[in-house]
């Protein structure tokens, strides 16, 4: 018991400041690991690997030489596999710490401009939902959505009023069955065809502007509303998660909510960022 006192205390008289450092740099990026995992498919295939890695040593003890040979050759070619699974989480998680690292001016900086375009939208989405007209409405953030446009859509490039927005959506007419893209003060392209969601756990109620709007919110930070075709139900899709039953002034309060407070985040310093981190951790502790 001495021995194992004195080597703790050994080990915590001889680190040093970049030890610190590392420690919660490490800290950190399994955070945010877990924050993106979480209440997603990755979390129940992460629970798999572990429940892997804590029979291992348990077949091993017990001398279960099958169980073992087969999850320790599982683990050799685990790495690969890991990469091949996880592969929508990996590349969510790497445009999550390029948006992070890298933001820019993609964001509205004026706020009367945004209040601008935030009320033409919410206005026409209010009367579609009026009409039950359905509507697939992007507003794009610090993710650049030009390959969903380049594939599929129809440049427009104009002013947002709602009621091009409004007449965009009418039925049968070219665009109508797409997403509309919006960025900055301008309706960019309409007719966007979006990647419909791999999530198997939403409503099955749910349509497929529902489903398009989820899986554009998982891959990239941009707002997308939806309005119902059958029920005329607003709702609002944002960082994988979707919200149902908005009215008109409770969408334009979130959503110039959200985006005001992605643009003040945006101009804070990394060492801001990181007290502010550090003060997080230290509140849980």
């Amino acid at each position: 018991m001495l021995d194992i006192l004195n080597m703790i205390i050994h080990s915590i008289s001889n680190i040093s400041l970049w030890s610190v450092v590392d420690i919660l740099v490490v800290s950190y990026i399994f955070y945010k690991a877990y924050m993106l995992m979480r209440e997603t498919r990755a979390e129940q295939l992460f629970r798999g690997i572990l429940l892997i890695f804590a029979l291992i040593p348990i077949s091993y003890i017990l001398k279960l030489d099958m169980l073992y040979f087969i999850l320790s050759k599982t683990i050799t070619i685990g790495v690969l596999s890991i990469i091949i699974i996880f592969q929508p989480e990996i590349r969510r998680a790497l445009e999550h710490i390029g948006r992070s690292a890298f933001d820019d001016v993609h964001l509205i900086e004026d706020d009367k401009i945004l209040e601008r375009v935030i009320t033409e939208v919410t206005n026409a989405v209010e009367n579609l939902s009026e009409t039950k007209t359905g509507a697939l409405i992007v507003i794009e953030q610090s993710t650049r959505l030009g390959e969903v446009i380049s594939n599929n859509g129809t440049i427009l490039d104009a002013k947002v009023t709602s009621g091009l927005l409004e007449n965009i959506f009418v039925v049968n007419t070219p665009l109508h069955d797409g997403a509309t893209i919006i960025r900055n003060d301008r309706i960019l392209a309409s007719g966007c065809v979006l990647p419909l969601t791999n999530n198997t756990s939403i409503n099955k109620k749910l349509g497929t502007r529902h489903r398009a709007a989820l899986g554009l919110s998982e891959n990239s930070d941009a707002l997308i509303i939806v309005v119902s075709e059958e029920t005329g139900t607003i709702s609002l899709a944002v960082n994988g998660r979707l919200t149902r039953n908005f009215d008109k002034d409770k969408l334009k309060n979130i959503l110039i909510k959200i985006m005001q407070k992605r643009r003040e985040k945006k101009v804070k310093s990394v060492e801001e960022r990181v007290k502010t981190w550090i003060k997080t951790v230290r509140r849980k502790v």
